[in-house]
């Protein structure tokens, strides 16, 4: 029992040795390579600068834009009615056509309009016939007159019966015309080209003249209209441009800064200010030649108001804080400084810096959120200036600009 009591202590011993002996060896082997100048890889031992991206203040232009969301809207919406009354004969067309302007759409039923057409008729050719007969009539008298046959009241009769029969045959002629009128009616034209809704009233059925529902909807898709808002604020810089380039290009996409799909000319602009909203509402017209744009479908639209020159920047290097808006400028010490900033226009890749910088500074445009005062920092990935927009060409898909409208 002593013998098992002391061989224990002796292996606890042992082990507390050993512990001690590992915990030794790792301090040792930390403290020699701590003081001999070896590092971790990755890991620099006193590194203070932060490591940022820079760019050059450039002279430049930037595309000055008005940006909006807009809808589409058709330059006619037709509901297409009959004009009489009568059984809906046959339909000559088929639900989403496409249609020209004067394709027949739909047939009523012609033979009552037909009847009444031929009963004006007939009623023409009697007075016709009647007003011949008087005709000859008064040819007669005025030649009896002259030979004192018959007295002046009998020649005024004729003379009257022929002017009554003149009126009677001009009421016939209208007569006649409306009924061919009338029956035009019964054979439904397209008044415009465009593309046909889902018909509504079926073959057989009775139509009205007093029908609201009509037959069907007919939209036009060529040329197409979008109507979109701008904030009144920016109302003046509208009209400024507008004076010098009346119809002002305006882009379309499907997504904020998305490919350009569509592009035409600024058409109107509303007479007054929507009091509720602050907005003024303008109207753009696109030719649609491919039927892109749908009705009442929601698109982004972007004005485009001419180009603006000067110190150039991407947008992403100003920062803003509640004294303003300000970027980091880098000193040839490597050093970061707080520059405060006035900004113009920019088309939401670049921005016209009007005051604080100068062509060829340096500004940070990513890690910024580390930089304070003073910050030393490292420029690890210099960023490449981007190529200065020609004169009368915007930086983007979407092609030339036109030239001289400053706001």
């Amino acid at each position: 029992m002593m013998a098992d009591s002391s061989t224990r202590r002796l292996w606890g011993r042992t082990r507390v040795l050993v512990v001690l002996c590992v915990v030794a060896a790792v301090a040792a082997w930390f403290w020699w390579h701590g003081h001999s100048g070896t590092q971790a890889p990755g890991f620099k031992v006193g590194a203070l600068a932060t490591p940022v991206s820079v760019v050059q203040a450039r002279a430049g232009q930037v595309d000055r834009s008005l940006r909006a969301l807009g809808t589409v809207t058709p330059v006619a919406t037709i509901t297409v009615r009959s004009r009489v009354d009568g059984p809906l004969q046959a339909l000559h067309f088929v639900d989403g056509q496409s249609v020209h302007a004067g394709d027949l759409l739909a047939q009523i039923d012609p033979q009552p309009f037909q009847i009444a057409l031929q009963q004006a008729q007939g009623q023409q050719a009697q007075h016709t016939a009647q007003l011949e007969n008087a005709r000859l009539d008064l040819t007669r008298y005025e030649t009896l007159y002259k030979q004192n046959s018959v007295s002046r009241q009998q020649l005024d009769a004729a003379r009257a019966q022929v002017r009554e029969l003149q009126g009677q045959l001009q009421t016939d002629q209208a007569a006649v015309a409306n009924a061919k009128l009338q029956l035009s009616y019964t054979r439904i034209l397209a008044p415009v080209d465009g593309r046909l809704g889902l018909h509504k009233v079926d073959v057989g059925n009775m139509v009205h003249a007093s029908d609201t529902e009509g037959l069907v909807v007919l939209t036009q898709l060529r040329p197409m209209d979008v109507v979109f808002a701008i904030p009144q604020g920016r109302l003046p810089d509208l009209l400024d441009a507008r004076r010098t380039i009346p119809d002002l290009r305006t882009e379309l996409m499907q997504a904020v800064n998305g490919p350009v799909v569509a592009t035409g000319t600024l058409l109107a602009v509303d007479n007054q200010i929507d009091v509720a909203t602050g907005t003024v509402q303008l109207k753009s017209r696109f030719a649609n030649a491919d039927d892109t744009l749908f009705p009442n479908q929601f698109v982004q639209v972007r004005l485009r108001l001419g180009l603006e020159s000067g110190v150039v920047l991407p947008l992403r290097a100003v920062q803003r804080s509640s004294a303003g808006q300000f970027v980091y400028r880098i000193d040839a010490q490597h050093k970061a400084h707080v520059v405060p900033v006035v900004t113009g226009v920019d088309d939401g890749n670049q921005v016209v810096i009007e005051s604080g910088l100068t062509v060829g500074d340096t500004v940070v445009v990513e890690g910024t959120d580390r930089l304070r005062e003073g910050s030393a920092v490292e420029v690890v990935a210099p960023e490449a200036p981007s190529a200065a927009v020609p004169a009368g060409q915007a930086k983007d898909a979407g092609g030339p600009v036109p030239q001289g409208s400053r706001s």
